[in-house]
């Protein structure tokens, strides 16, 4: 089975967060900091990761990220992941 991840992504130099899902965290990550060549993430390299949840289903993955670029899921990121 496999194992589906939204993720929060912080960038130590430049203070910003990227939220993201993924099947492979692993060769995601790779991607974000190595081989991408244009983008959001090759701006503001390097990423760490700071938050990370796992979910049984694409679905519900998706609706979390969904939440976390919301408004309300961007303040909970400052006001809770951050601090």
């Amino acid at each position: 089975m496999n194992d589906f991840v939204t993720y929060i992504l912080l960038s130590p130099t430049t203070g910003k967060t990227y939220v993201g899902f993924s099947s492979d965290l692993i060769n995601r990550m790779k991607s974000h900091n190595i081989f991408d060549r244009k983008g959001y993430t090759y701006r503001f390299r390097p990423w760490v990761v700071i938050h990370v949840e796992f979910f049984d289903n694409k679905s519900d993955e998706m609706k979390r990220e969904k939440w976390y670029k919301s408004d309300i899921g961007r303040s909970y990121i400052k006001r809770v992941i951050l601090e």
